[in-house]
């Protein structure tokens, strides 16, 4: 960019910061009412230093950082520890706030900032120990190297905060001391590690799903249930590993052998059916045989409709309970996941791979992501890193991006992670196996802001911690739960209780800092190792013209009798975990002959060419299978791909049920004028989600009311959306109830963006499974005052595509050349804390958009919405970022928001239109690109 334009921009971004820093104080005066006067310097107050030069302890050797326009930071340093710790005073500049709030919430300490409302909160943390386990690791499981790096890093945040108060770090600080006198504390090690608990939480695997299933069973049959679970489409949407599982054998990695030579597997224990004394489920088997288990089945034998109906309570408060937990990265559910994918040099225009990735996560401001580049000045021994990416503020190191060498992506690999555990609990412990075994135990002290402190005990079975003791509710779990007729008296209940691999110490530090070192596959398998939790896919592609991919984490082997589906027998020792799956046979690839991978939840591969469990609840493949089209229909007939071209795809909006469901909606016969006229907003409608499309918008529309007519009015409360009202037939009748006179008001019970059906790709293929059966039994709705009882698909459909007409004619108005997707489909970008929480001028303050957006649930840009619970966006590209291993000075990347955590700065928000457009930023490696992009130069001196 000419230097009067950088200069120009700079001087608009600067006078639109002013304003903006005018305008919250004005607000602040009018509109807060704390009856204390915010001054300008007061905002500005925690705006970093970006120039000039700073001294800090500890530092060896002086270090530069280089911001470009956007804020961007690149430090250059002499040793690893300088450079670690200059890391962490850098990214306490910017993002304070949000790491204290992190560290709060991995702890259980978010009532000491935020008062007594986040006091259960903190309790359900404390009990899952998640900062207890990241203790461990930092005790007894890193290396000496990751520990070295993790002290450099604390000080370095230290450093930053030595002699500051908390409006001088961040004007959220400012806030919180109108109503309490917190004040921040030092940063630890420990702190760094925890957070890779949270970043575990939010990708945990099927728990959601598990409990779901159970909460079913109050109205819907075991096959009804299973309707709305279809087996994955292996045939249709392919998995990432698509070769070389058939033998059973483990193909080991030689960086020698031609291509499609990496595809690992592995023997031993596989997959089988395990019947309990009631009911049955699968389970995992020795080979491919048939085991048998005491399992928790669907069965009523030794059941009755109190017990069914004390179970589903118990349910349903877990699922509130897990509710209650930021979820930092997203809504658990269908949108959790992330695209990337690789195509190696044969098929681009640079003649060497290209690495495209985008994780999607919850939105929010600042972005979950810091770009930043770390330097040695000169790569040795002792300064070992030239690396740039995405990090974690609060996390030395890089999470995705590239080296001088190699360039890597992340995307959810779903893998079951977690299990629930009924316990036949008493005052003295636990039933095991016939015998009564004490509790593990420990006392939690949750300090509160302006109130008494409350104290709680902590109860531990071996399989995990007592997740049902952390409310009245919870804390009579089990008083009549059905189970097999194995199970074991029931007296005051049963406890549930959770098993999670995070809650095991692993070295997923130590793996960061070897992936930001890997040289080649070699190497970067075996950080991938490492990376035990969160279980990720990790794709691959280096400077030398290779491409890889490789499943890592830790993945349990379960007992005969458990497939990780539903909540399983705790005591009974054949529902254990019995190992993990080998690291050696894991899934992986080293140049397929195919030339690309893609990895986008789907399937990682054939189960039934593999022969262990990674999960039965993968996503069905939607966006996976859109990118693979998109590439194959680029490289046919001898087609490149190009950088930009990347790009191209990461934006593709495509609908995939659209493209299903609409020959269908268009052949409905409508009499009715007002819906004539948006029906044909479908007809050439070409199922592109364009922010600026009322065909989009209708569809959409469409399939929401689909969704609830077929399935979301037929669900059990405590899955529906908190609020919305039916009148339904009793829990315990059988069959429909006609008379409108018998049912009864049934209120929904969970928070929108968890709330089923959320019309993700499994509802794709639920719906696909049915579509052209034309009686099936789920297109019959009641009657209700408004409209008749349906009985085929074609009167539901043309009952759906009515209601679409007037929900829309409500939300949009009457005027159908004013309708588009954008409007309806809106993203607005909220501080995590008092952003949504917060006095109402302070959020306006603090938040920012809306912006109206494209795409959608499941389209390759992935703006997640939920169709039980509206149209507003609740997950997206989190970032995007395109690597060129030819050049990598011409790689490109994008954030959600901007660098800065600082409300009025210039670089809070600077990226997000851009984003929202589908644009790309430069993103210079080299030295000399960087000095060319560099706008700010501060040296850190000792």
């Amino acid at each position: 960019m000419p230097a009067n334009t950088t200069a120009s921009s700079r001087k608009k971004k600067g006078r639109r910061a002013r304003l903006l820093v005018i305008v919250l104080v004005l607000a602040l005066v009018a509109g807060v009412g704390y009856g204390t006067y915010w001054s300008i310097s007061t905002v500005r107050a925690s705006f970093p230093q970006t120039t000039g030069s700073i001294e800090i302890d500890g530092l060896t050797e002086p270090v530069d950082v280089k911001r470009d326009s956007y804020g961007i930071p690149q430090i250059y340093a002499t040793t690893d520890e300088d450079l670690f710790r200059a890391q962490g005073f850098v990214q306490a500049q910017d993002r304070f706030y949000e790491m204290d709030v992190r560290r709060h919430m991995t702890s259980g300490r978010l009532s000491e900032m935020f008062g007594s409302g986040q006091v259960e909160t903190d309790a359900f943390l404390r009990t899952l120990g998640w900062r207890e386990v990241a203790q461990k690791e930092y005790d007894t499981k890193l290396t000496p190297e990751t520990k070295k790096y993790l002290q450099a890093y604390a000080a370095g945040v230290n450093s930053y905060l030595e002699g500051r108060d908390g409006k001088e770090i961040s004007v959220e600080y400012a806030a919180l001391g109108l109503t309490n006198d917190y004040k921040p504390e030092k940063w630890t090690p420990v702190d760094s590690v925890a957070w890779l608990k949270a970043m575990a939480w939010d990708l945990r695997g099927n728990m959601q799903e598990e409990i779901d299933r159970s909460l079913m069973t109050s109205r819907l049959s075991a096959k009804q249930i299973k309707d709305l679970y279809p087996p994955y489409p292996y045939d249709r949407n392919k998995p990432v590993v698509e070769a070389g599982a058939i033998d059973g054998t483990t193909k080991k990695y030689d960086p020698k052998a031609s291509p499609d030579s990496g595809t690992g597997t592995g023997t031993g224990t596989g997959t089988g059916t395990g019947t309990g004394a009631a009911g049955s489920g699968t389970g995992a088997g020795t080979g491919s045989g048939t085991g048998t288990g005491t399992g928790v089945g669907t069965g009523t034998a030794g059941s009755s409709a109190d017990a069914a109906q004390g179970f589903q309570a118990q349910l349903s408060s877990v699922s509130d309970a897990l509710d209650e937990i930021p979820a930092l990265l997203g809504p658990s559910g269908s949108g959790i996941g992330s695209n990337s994918w690789v195509v190696s040099g044969a098929y681009t225009t640079t003649k060497k791979p290209l690495l495209a990735n985008d994780p999607h996560l919850a939105p929010q401001l600042p972005s979950l992501w810091y770009q930043m580049g770390l330097h040695c000045r000169k790569v040795s021994p002792t300064c070992q890193y030239d690396t740039a990416g995405y990090t974690f503020s609060g996390m030395p190191g890089v999470i995705i991006g590239h080296n001088q060498n190699i360039a890597w992506g992340f995307t959810n690999l779903g893998a079951d992670v977690t299990d629930l555990y009924l316990e036949k609990v008493s005052d003295d412990g636990y039933l095991y196996d016939g015998r009564t075994k004490p509790f593990t135990t420990r006392e939690e002290t949750i300090k509160v802001a302006g109130g008494k402190p409350k104290k709680i005990t902590v109860r531990s079975t071996n399989n995990g911690p007592l997740v049902s003791d952390r409310s009245d509710e919870l804390g009579k779990v089990g008083e009549k739960a059905p189970v097999t007729n194995a199970a074991p008296d029931r007296g005051e209940g049963y406890g549930i209780s959770l098993k999670w691999t995070a809650l095991m110490p692993g070295k997923s530090m130590d793996a960061v800092f070897e992936l930001n070192r890997a040289t080649d596959f070699k190497s970067f398998r075996a950080a991938a190792a490492h990376f035990e939790v969160p279980s990720q896919n990790l794709i691959y592609a280096d400077t030398q013209g290779n491409i890889g991919y490789q499943a890592p984490g830790r993945i349990p082997v379960r007992g005969a009798g458990h497939d990780g589906t539903v909540p399983a027998a705790g005591w009974d020792s054949r529902n254990n975990w019995k190992s993990f799956i080998p690291q050696a046979e894991l899934p992986y690839e080293y140049n397929p002959k195919r030339g690309y991978i893609v990895t986008a939840n789907q399937a990682v591969i054939d189960k039934e060419k593999y022969p262990y469990l990674i999960t039965e609840d993968w996503g069905y493949g939607a966006r996976s299978q859109r990118i693979n089209d998109l590439i194959e229909s680029k490289i046919a007939d001898g087609g490149k791909i190009s950088t930009e071209d990347m790009r191209t795809m990461q934006t593709d909006n495509s609908s995939e049920i659209a493209k299903l469901l609409t020959p269908y909606l268009l052949k409905i016969d409508v009499s009715d004028p007002d819906v004539r006229e948006t029906q044909k907003l479908l007809e050439g409608w070409d199922y592109t989600q364009e922010p600026d499309s009322a065909g989009a918008a209708y569809f959409n529309a469409v399939w929401r009311n689909v969704l609830k007519l077929a399935f979301g009015n037929k669900l059990p409360k405590e899955l529906r959306v908190k609020g919305q009202c039916l009148s339904v037939r009793p829990a315990d009748s059988t069959g429909p109830v006609d008379d409108l006179d018998e049912r009864v008001r049934e209120c929904g019970q969970r928070a929108k963006d968890s709330a089923q059906p959320d019309g993700g790709d499994r509802w794709y293929e639920v719906v696909r499974t049915m579509l052209k059966d034309e009686k099936n039994e789920w297109w019959q709705t009641p009657k209700t005052r408004l409209d008749k009882a349906t009985d085929t698909r074609d009167e539901l459909l043309g009952r759906a595509l009515k209601d679409a007409r007037w929900e829309l004619t409500a939300m949009l108005g009457k005027d159908i050349d004013s309708w588009s997707w954008g409007r309806l489909h809106q993203l607005t970008l909220k501080n995590q804390t008092l952003g949504t929480s917060g006095p109402g001028a302070l959020q306006w303050l603090l938040n920012r958009g809306p912006w109206n957006l494209g795409g959608g649930e499941a389209a390759v840009n992935a703006t997640g919405w939920n169709a039980a619970g509206g149209y507003e966006v609740m997950w997206v590209p989190s970032m995007r970022m395109v690597v060129n291993l030819g050049n990598l000075d011409r790689s490109r990347w994008i954030n959600l928001t901007g660098a800065s955590g600082h409300a009025y700065s210039a670089h809070y928000t600077d990226q997000t239109d851009k984003w929202a457009k589908g644009e790309l930023l430069d993103w210079p490696f080299g030295k000399e690109a960087v000095e060319k992009s560099t706008t700010d130069t501060l040296v850190l001196r000792p």
